[in-house]
């Protein structure tokens, strides 16, 4: 579990699917990131049992209301991400319900995670990807001390369309000069 000011990260559970179903079916949230609105509570079920419980995937939970209102998670270099990683690299990834936009949620929770995977996991750099056209993504990014590294095109997304993606990264010295 991570805590900070306002939001604990921990591990999802089966009884958050509904709570995660109101927000995954907006097409405001998905399909920016690059994955389909959930259907169902069921589906929103099936992404907690396996794609939600990987090792470092959290709930983003409001400490007011107990309620997750968007995921997060850091994916490693041997495991299912988007940026070209070395060893001893990362990549942080986050959405938020389109309730609890523009509150800087993402914002804490990317310096949270960050300081995770530096301090305590001792990663040399971060990485942070998102698709042409998500600004809030890049912002955010960029607001935690993340810098433009390259653009990727011809990726396809979840959705399966085509698209250009945008790498930032942090390193772990420029974390810790902050």
């Amino acid at each position: 579990m991570i805590e900070t000011e306002r939001l604990i990260m921990r591990p999802w559970r089966e009884d958050d699917a509904e709570t995660l179903f109101r927000y995954a079916q907006d097409p405001a949230v998905g399909p920016a990131a690059g994955w389909p609105p959930h259907k169902s509570v069921e589906e929103s079920l099936e992404i907690i049992r396996t794609v939600f419980s990987q090792p470092e995937v959290y709930a983003m939970v409001l400490k007011s209301t107990g309620q997750p209102i968007g995921s997060c998670g850091i994916m490693f270099s041997d495991t299912l991400h988007s940026a070209e990683m070395d060893k001893g690299d990362a990549e942080i990834g986050y959405w938020v319900g389109l309730p609890h936009w523009g509150f800087g949620y993402a914002t804490e929770v990317v310096r949270a995670l960050a300081g995770r995977c530096v301090s305590e996991l001792g990663l040399s750099r971060l990485w942070i990807g998102h698709y042409d056209g998500n600004e809030r993504s890049r912002r955010v990014a960029e607001k935690c001390g993340f810098r433009y590294h390259h653009t990727e095109h011809g990726k396809t997304s979840l959705l399966g369309d085509i698209r250009t993606e945008h790498f930032l990264t942090l390193t772990a010295e420029e974390f810790m000069q902050k």
